[in-house]
């Protein structure tokens, strides 16, 4: 957990939404300066700031789907933004009674005794092409789920088993015609549409991605390619979702935010347990989670090492442990900007 220490003459906590947003400013004594409710227009927003704006004012505002206007604002203006993190201030600036109005005044007062959790303010640069990826991977998902249907369809009227895989567009050729019910064959022959529309969607998304890739940063994006099971969309994943490595002060921070380590709860000296899986990057666990497998397929000394830990960890932690490998060898590269070495990822 990260907080934002350094001190400023004014502090303005926002509390933002779609439509609406509270806004307060305090002082370096605590005391309240300001304190409205503000339509979430950029004109509103800069009339009740002008009057600290130009004496070391920063803004804090928790992190949710409407910040980037905001952050872009205060960097278009010269005026410090911080990003709070949700799930972090979830937990401190709890309190018995809640509204717009406590909110921003809490944050506000967060930001003074530097006790505001930090998130990854995201440049506006490669902000949507980020934006742009993870879209493309919620359309990957429907259009898995409307294969999965297919395949769901044939079993529930005992049909013979697909033995091709419904993934190539050539596979799919006389699918619904095996449906002698008209219902049915409706239902997979919607399925089959919704997948050749989804295809072609993809196809644009990824020439784009990979157009923006090369551009935003090639090095990293090559150096990521040419590592064995990472393929264009698993290095496009770990690229924008990473952006800078040099913002983790070091690996296990890194590993932290990719939810590669698990998170020990201790008391007194005793283990209580663990937690806070849910607090990190789900992207990086999931591209992680991928190339993991695939670097076995590919490289059988990675294989070996998986069976040799499993032994002893059993299978699950043994990925888990290759995973977190893999994630230090990543963080390492593109520190480092050196190209992946089999005999050292896998030296002991």
């Amino acid at each position: 957990m990260r907080f934002y220490k350094q001190q400023h003459e004014f502090y303005c906590g926002v509390d933002l939404h779609a439509k609406t947003m509270h806004l307060c400013i305090v002082n370096q004594a605590g005391e309240v300066l300001v304190h409205r409710n503000l339509p979430t227009r950029p004109g509103h927003f800069l009339n009740a700031i002008t009057e600290y704006r130009h004496h070391d004012l920063v803004v804090g505002v928790e992190c949710m789907f409407t910040w980037y206007w905001l952050a872009d604002l205060c960097a278009q203006y010269d005026v410090p933004f911080v990003l709070g993190h949700a799930l972090y201030m979830k937990a401190i600036h709890g309190g018995k009674a809640k509204n717009d109005k406590i909110d921003s005044e809490k944050i506000a007062m967060l930001l003074r005794g530097g006790m505001l959790p930090e998130a990854y303010a995201y440049p506006q640069k490669m902000r949507a092409t980020r934006d742009l990826l993870r879209r493309r991977m919620y359309l990957m998902h429907h259009r898995a789920e409307a294969l999965a249907h297919i395949v769901n369809t044939a079993s529930q009227y005992n049909l013979p088993p697909l033995t091709k895989k419904l993934t190539y567009a050539a596979n799919r050729v006389g699918v619904a015609e095996q449906f002698t019910d008209p219902s049915a064959r409706l239902n997979v022959e919607a399925d089959l549409q919704l997948i050749d529309h989804f295809d072609e969607q993809l196809r644009r998304l990824e020439l784009q991605l990979s157009r923006s890739a090369k551009v935003d940063d090639p090095q990293s994006y090559y150096l990521l390619r040419g590592i064995p099971g990472i393929g264009k969309i698993l290095a496009l994943v770990l690229l924008y979702e990473i952006h800078d490595v040099r913002r983790f002060r070091k690996a296990g921070n890194f590993l932290s935010y990719a939810r590669l380590v698990r998170c020990v709860h201790e008391s007194a000296g005793k283990r209580l347990g663990s937690g806070g899986k849910k607090i990190g990057n789900p992207h990086l666990k999931w591209a992680f989670s991928e190339a993991t497998v695939l670097l076995m397929r590919q490289l059988p000394a990675a294989k070996q090492y998986v069976q040799t830990l499993a032994k002893k960890h059993g299978k699950g932690k043994a990925l888990a442990i290759l995973s977190a490998r893999l994630g230090r060898t990543v963080y390492l590269m593109l520190k480092r900007k050196e190209p992946f070495e089999a005999k050292r990822f896998l030296k002991p």
